[in-house]
């Protein structure tokens, strides 16, 4: 009896340490019950429509999409489908760009991806419209980048080319690298 009452305290001793080693490992592990917040965003806009104004008072642009996040956290905002209408200063014509997606980072700066278009609201520009697969805004100086391949579409001509620096303020456009250009016969 001696050897079984041995044998019996032996294990539940060996249950024991076993079970205290198992519980103090566990605790050493951090807690992934606890949910992430910081990949949900802070508040959701359906079917927005924003002006925003400059310290002066004039419209500084005009934001609208279908669908609008907003993550505290990471400090950006996401656009589903958004339309900017810009206002130049000096009350030159405005432009919008338009693409499937966009994303506000807290600098002011917007990159909008997949199907962009720069459109002019001018019909008497030389330039009439823009098309990239993503450009790149500065909503505080008006200024659109892109280094990726650009199709400018202009009264009577088609240029493709890479590179594009727009100055929405002075309405200078500056490509990096012309590819070809198209002419079109124009009849008046």
């Amino acid at each position: 009896m001696n050897r079984i009452y041995s044998a019996t305290i032996a294990f539940f001793l060996f249950a024991i340490a076993t079970y205290g080693l198992i519980e103090w490992y566990s605790a050493k592990e951090v807690d992934t019950s606890v949910l992430d917040n910081s990949n949900e965003p802070e508040f959701i806009a359906e079917n927005l429509n924003s002006d925003i104004y400059q310290d002066a008072g004039d419209l500084s642009y005009v934001v609208e999409a279908r669908r609008m996040e907003h993550y505290e956290q990471l400090e950006v905002t996401h656009f589903e489908y958004p339309r900017y209408t810009l206002y130049p200063k000096n009350s030159k014509p405005a432009w919008q760009v338009t693409a499937n997606e966009a994303t506000l980072y807290n600098n002011n700066r917007v990159r909008l991806e997949n199907r962009v278009r720069l459109i002019a609201t001018d019909k008497e520009s030389l330039i009439q419209e823009v098309h990239g697969k993503n450009l790149e805004m500065d909503l505080k100086s008006n200024i659109i980048s892109s280094e990726q391949t650009i199709l400018i579409l202009g009264k009577g001509f088609t240029m493709y080319g890479s590179g594009l620096i727009v100055d929405l303020n002075t309405t200078q456009m500056t490509l990096t690298e012309h590819v070809q250009t198209i002419y079109k016969n124009v009849k008046n």
